[in-house]
């Protein structure tokens, strides 16, 4: 049995491999190589992550009219919030339905991990509502939204070793609303990284050969703990209308 699930791991691992190798190889145009890598990740989160979640391209606005950067993956909430805007591929959501947010690279470095991290902070600087939820004994008292998970993904890392102390520097010093939680690099292992309250950043990372099972369970252990996102509320967004 042991040997079947690894087997699903393996096969599910070489196919996005595959993908993203035959992106950087092939294509030489930039954008339309990013472009390439962006789908073959959304692909896999489309086809994996359980059904209450959504992955997609987008921005991300709030009850104030602000706006994020585009975000290369949004895993966000459809059971429960709309979509603001959906045309012609070009998605709008509200700031209350994301659980993570995540950035596309080919090379996991320094400067695409503090990109990232930017990325992440226009999103986490959002105001995002809360209201209660009626059940069939009351309410429930509208509750603080929780944290957005932060990540970046990669074909390999520029680093040797991949995961080391200078990983580990660029990592802890990052500002908290910057911080990226959890990546992978196909060809050099999935990564998680855990804060202190002394602003240490403890890594844990798996070989190459597990790389995007390994980012891809412990991204699912995160929006576990997550929960369900909050409810919004509509009112904050419909004065608007007035």
């Amino acid at each position: 049995m042991t040997d079947k699930l690894k087997g699903l791991f393996d096969a599910l691992q070489n196919r996005l491999k595959a993908g993203l190798g035959a992106a950087k190889s092939t294509i030489d145009h930039p954008v339309a190589k990013g472009d390439a890598s962006e789908a073959n990740w959304l692909d896999v989160l489309q086809k994996h992550l359980p059904y209450r979640y959504q992955a997609d391209k987008a921005f991300v606005i709030d009850s104030h009219g602000s706006m994020s950067e585009q975000i290369d993956v949004v895993i966000y909430d459809r059971q429960y919030t709309p979509v603001m805007y959906n045309h012609d591929e070009q998605r709008v959501i509200p700031a209350e339905s994301v659980y993570a947010v995540l950035e596309v690279k080919q090379q996991l470095d320094k400067g695409n991990i503090e990109y990232a991290g930017q990325k992440a902070a226009s999103v986490r600087k959002l105001a995002r509502t809360s209201a209660p939820i009626v059940h069939a004994g009351g309410e429930h008292e509208a509750r603080a939204p929780s944290g957005i998970i932060a990540g970046i993904l990669a074909f390999e890392s520029s680093w040797n070793p991949p995961f080391g102390d200078a990983f580990s520097e660029v990592m802890a010093g990052q500002q908290t609303v910057t911080r990226i939680d959890i990546g992978c690099a196909v060809q050099s292992g999935g990564f998680e990284v855990v804060y202190g309250d002394n602003g240490k950043a403890d890594v844990n990372f798996s070989a190459p050969e597990h790389a995007l099972v390994f980012f891809f369970i412990r991204l699912l252990h995160r929006l576990q703990r997550l929960g369900t996102v909050t409810a919004i509320d509509y009112g904050a967004y419909s004065r608007w209308l007035k």
